[in-house]
């Protein structure tokens, strides 16, 4: 169980583009975040008033040993604390609007990058690092987002007010108060770059051991066949120990952040109240002036120990915000040209109107294919493909075969060369427009969890339920659907984990052509099924690919000896060319391999 890929690392402290992009996501939301600053407003002003009805009472009633107008003092402070109750009350449900908005915002615009994202992408990211983007990054980020923005709103807001307070009163007690800053600014520095660089790392084993996670779970099977618990286990074991020593160090390294900033706030508190006291002594001071100025500073402390704990989570924030970003800002390497996308509109807003017509020829002309990072796979490759022929592709593994479909629907672009669709390079039209007109049955057919009926219909979100039979009896999957307990209606599981792999391929089948599609591949469309499931295959391919553009790439030759022409490929070159009875008469490579299957098959029905 590997979960090895490279992953950009990410070294800046703090990166004002990130959270320069990260203001697009929240600007929607500037009405609540105004209304949020209002209510955090309120209850900063209500905290730093409490200090000054604390004088009141010691000057005035306890100093004085009196009660008059305590009744209009009692109400005032009531009335103090119910409008901030209601103000507390505002910011708690306005903050959780805007968490829940941009968790939203975020994930619905991460997801469709993963629907422009191509081939190439998902060949090379796991779908467990990407399962902890849209879920635990997205996640923290719009916690820390919006619940941050309230404490760093609440912190500034109620040290400024108090600040304006402690000058008023004393100037020079609140510069002796306040000499500690330096420190708490070095110390916010240092442990800044420390704490970031551990979040950092606890967030890419995070995606790690989602990965290993998914990995482990749809490997299940495979795990128990070869008995690897124990060293899947020893691995899990691993990467879970890494994430932990990097959570404890990041844990750690916060713990000791704010004792220190309490620390040296406590040493500004006993700085003033050691100048303050010497001053009431001496009658420079009332006993309410220094109990509300020490109030104050201790106050002032504790938004500067809870801007301490907002700065660490914001590491968090800024780990989860670079992966998040990382993702939404990846660029399709596939997508259409400006003007393509202009007539012909993207895969969200298509211009269908415009669409042309597509008949189905296709021709490679000196087209040259590598894949990133690897070997050349075609070079100077050309075929004719005519609108409506069936042409079989033969060869041993990595001989090109996959890449001259991939290719021919656009999957991938080639390098050099042009690809023409009816005597037009394909890349002057959109890429919906082509993969609209096509079919694909895979050698492991996917099911989405649903209904068998809702799994034909995504070949045509149109399709009404006669249509939906229709294809499912053309493609001979009607007559076993129909037998089983809930008929179409019948839940497929997860991945199909409810059929058998012949009852997934024909119901894949039927998905494919009831989008009436002019292309069709058939990529090992038989090789993972029964024989009596193979005939039923074979019988719909004769009746399906009738009229239409096809490319069958099959392992049992023994379903495309009906194809119209059969290309034998062989280190990305064409060797053989023709139909099947005419490069069996030629005994070459395809005569060899045909006979020794053909042989083998023999042998193993003698055998049963």
């Amino acid at each position: 169980m590997s979960t090895a890929i490279k992953e950009k690392t990410y070294t800046r402290q703090l990166d004002f583009a990130l959270w320069k992009k990260l203001i697009h996501f929240i600007w929607p939301y500037k009405r609540s975040l105004l209304a949020l600053l209002g209510f955090i407003a309120v209850v900063a002003g209500a905290d730093a008033l409490y200090p000054q009805f604390n004088r009141i009472v010691i000057d005035h009633y306890v100093t004085e040993n009196t009660f008059t107008g305590l009744g209009r003092y009692a109400a005032a402070y009531g009335g103090l604390v119910a409008v901030q109750a209601l103000a507390i009350w505002g910011f708690i449900k306005t903050a959780g609007r805007i968490e829940t908005g941009l968790s939203y915002d975020i994930r619905k615009k991460a997801f469709r990058r993963l629907q422009e994202l191509g081939y190439d992408y998902y060949d090379s990211t796991p779908a467990g690092w990407i399962m902890a983007r849209m879920t635990s990054d997205i996640t923290r980020l719009g916690e820390i987002i919006s619940w941050g923005i309230v404490d760093v709103a609440w912190s500034l807001t109620i040290m400024a007010a108090m600040l304006g307070f402690m000058t008023v009163l004393n100037f020079k007690l609140t510069l002796l108060a306040l000499s500690v800053v330096p420190l708490l600014a070095a110390a916010s520095y240092f442990f800044q770059i420390k704490i970031l660089k551990n979040y950092r790392e606890v967030r890419k084993m995070n995606s790690r051991i989602t990965g290993a996670f998914n990995e482990g779970i749809t490997g299940a099977k495979t795990t128990k066949a070869l008995v690897l618990e124990e060293k899947n286990l020893g691995e899990f074991g691993d990467l879970t120990g890494k994430m932990s020593r990097s959570s404890v160090r990041a844990a750690v390294l916060s713990s000791l952040y704010l004792p220190v900033v309490m620390t040296l706030g406590s040493i500004g508190t006993a700085v003033a109240l050691g100048y303050g006291g010497s001053h009431v002594v001496r009658g420079g001071l009332t006993y309410g002036m220094l109990f509300m100025f020490i109030s104050y500073t201790i106050q002032f402390f504790e938004p500067v120990t809870a801007m301490a704990g907002i700065f660490a989570e914001m590491q968090n924030a800024q780990a989860a915000a670079e992966r998040v970003l990382g993702l939404i800002d990846t660029e399709p390497s596939l997508k259409d040209a400006p003007e393509v996308t202009e007539l012909f509109g993207d895969n969200f807003i298509p211009r269908k109107e415009n669409w042309p017509g597509l008949k189905g020829q296709i021709e490679f002309k000196n087209v040259s294919f590598r894949y990133p990072r690897g070997e050349e796979v075609l070079r100077g490759f050309n075929l004719v493909v005519n609108a409506g022929e069936s042409v079989a592709l033969v060869g041993e593994t990595g001989s090109g075969k996959s890449t001259l479909v991939n290719l021919a629907c656009r999957f991938y672009e080639p390098d050099r060369g042009e690809i023409l669709i009816d005597d037009v390079d394909y890349r002057k039209r959109s890429l919906l427009w082509l993969h609209s007109h096509l079919g694909y049955v895979l050698q492991t057919p996917h099911l989405f969890s649903g209904t068998i009926e809702e799994n034909i219909r995504y070949g045509s979100l149109e399709a009404s339920p006669e249509e939906i039979r229709r294809a499912a009896a053309l493609v001979n999957a009607h007559d076993f659907i129909v037998n089983l307990e809930k008929g179409y209606q019948t839940e497929v599981g997860e991945g199909g984990a409810r059929l058998s792999t012949g009852q997934k391929q024909l119901i894949s089948f039927a998905r494919a052509l009831l989008a009436d599609p002019a292309l069709f591949v058939l990529d090992e469309a038989t090789s993972s099924v029964d024989t009596e499931t193979e005939a039923l295959i074979q019988k719909a391919i004769t009746a399906v690919l009738k009229g239409r553009t096809s490319f069958i790439i099959a392992h049992r030759l023994s379903t495309i000896r009906n194809a119209d022409r059969i290309l034998v490929i062989r280190k990305g070159r064409i060797t053989e060319s023709g139909t099947h009875t005419s490069l069996i008469r030629e005994k070459g490579y395809y005569y060899r391999l045909y006979t020794n299957q053909f042989m083998e098959e023999r042998r193993e029905a003698l055998l049963e």
